[in-house]
């Protein structure tokens, strides 16, 4: 299988690479995480660049204003953006949110509100977690009625919503709310979407421990419009998009987590000596890049895996996140011991870039969650020769 990236795909990551170094680096960002304070990095700035890129529009057809790309230029995208910690919900909106709408809503659906991703005056946004679902998508409470004329509201709560700045972007979300069936029953989800100023919608925005923004969606009646009625099979595969650019973007944030340890071990003296010269710290760093290129091979799996049957694709992308999140746990905190003290001050770049792995080991779905999806799914051949 060749594994090279072509020309074009080499000149989006160089694109996207120059502006990360150029006008997203480190001290950019803090200073941003600083200024938003309690509500996380606004990155209102951060989305109207990638919009002059091009960017918003990655995954929307080119009949609607979009670049007509996928997963493997998604996933090159997303390694770049890792390796800055760009704090903007890029992947939920513009992979994850674009994705579903293009793949799986109606037609009238798609004409309104793709045009206006690509062109980066709307953001679609997955709300999907439900307080104390333990990241099982099919936990949902939230519930939807539809009224005699034909309207449908909701009516729950949604929690760790990623949300956008306020920049003037039209704001939706993706709604799983039950239309039938028990609380953690695979029929009756449907998805709907819902817009953020609209009536019996409230948004509490707070800042995770990496600084993003995110939001409690608490949902009172709130007027709807029903994407999809039978909603299951869409939004597994929604989750697993956003899961493939999760493992991307971690790939790319452990690499420069791994450089920048590396060069701290070959400057810092202790008793007059290089510590790099150690060589029990150097079999760390190696195990630490034993273990980047480990999650950048399950990171590949899941990408090309997207367009694989439900199934095969359903296990891929948990085996492929169980891999990652063991990676980043291993990586992170090696960067952080060898670095010392410093390694956990606010001023340094090692301490932000643990922090940014810890919230993705944590995001759809833990390790423990895809070990547990992993074990469900496994068969005789343990999907090896799938």
């Amino acid at each position: 299988m060749d594994f090279d990236f072509s020309s074009d795909q080499e000149q989006l990551r160089d694109m996207v690479q120059r502006w990360v170094s150029k006008d997203y680096g480190f001290e950019h960002r803090r200073g941003l995480a600083l200024a938003g304070g309690s509500q996380g990095i606004d990155p209102s700035s951060a989305w109207q660049a990638l919009g002059e890129l091009g960017l918003l529009g990655l995954a929307v057809p080119g009949e609607f204003g979009g670049m007509d790309m996928g997963p493997v230029e998604a996933m090159v995208v997303m390694e770049e953006l890792g390796r800055g910690m760009v704090a903007a919900p890029y992947a939920a909106a513009s992979l994850m949110g674009a994705g579903l709408l293009r793949d799986h809503a109606p037609d009238d659906i798609r004409s309104h509100w793709l045009p206006l991703i690509a062109e980066g005056q709307a953001r679609v946004l997955p709300a999907l977690q439900e307080r104390g679902a333990r990241h099982r998508l099919n936990v949902v409470h939230t519930q939807a009625r539809q009224d005699a004329v034909g309207q449908w509201t909701l009516t729950g709560t949604k929690n760790l919503v990623p949300v956008g700045g306020d920049d003037g972007v039209t704001e939706a979300y993706i709604v799983p709310a039950r239309v039938s069936g028990g609380v953690d029953d695979t029929q009756g989800i449907a998805l709907f979407l819902v817009q953020r100023g609209a009536a019996g919608v409230r948004l509490a925005v707070h800042a995770l421990q990496d600084n993003a923004r995110a939001a409690e969606l608490t949902l009172q009646q709130a007027s709807a419009t029903l994407v999809l009625a039978q909603g299951w099979p869409a939004l597994e595969h929604m989750v697993d998009i956003g899961i493939a650019a999760l493992c991307a973007e971690a790939v790319g944030a452990m690499e420069s987590l791994l450089a920048l340890t590396v060069d701290y071990l070959n400057t810092r003296k202790q008793f007059g000596v290089l510590i790099g010269s150690f060589q029990a710290l150097r079999h760390r760093a190696a195990d630490m890049k034993m273990q980047l290129e480990l999650a950048r091979s399950m990171s590949y799996y899941a990408t090309l895996k997207l367009t694989a049957p439900a199934a095969e694709r359903r296990r891929a992308l948990a085996q492929a996140k169980v891999q990652l999140g063991q990676s980043m746990r291993f990586v992170g905190q090696q960067a952080i011991q060898l670095h010392g003290g410093i390694g956990v001050t606010d001023e340094y770049a090692a301490a932000h870039y643990f922090k940014r792995l810890t919230c993705m080991e944590l995001s759809l779905g833990d390790t423990l969650h895809h070990l547990g999806e992993v074990s469900a799914r496994m068969e005789d051949s343990a999907g090896v020769f799938a």
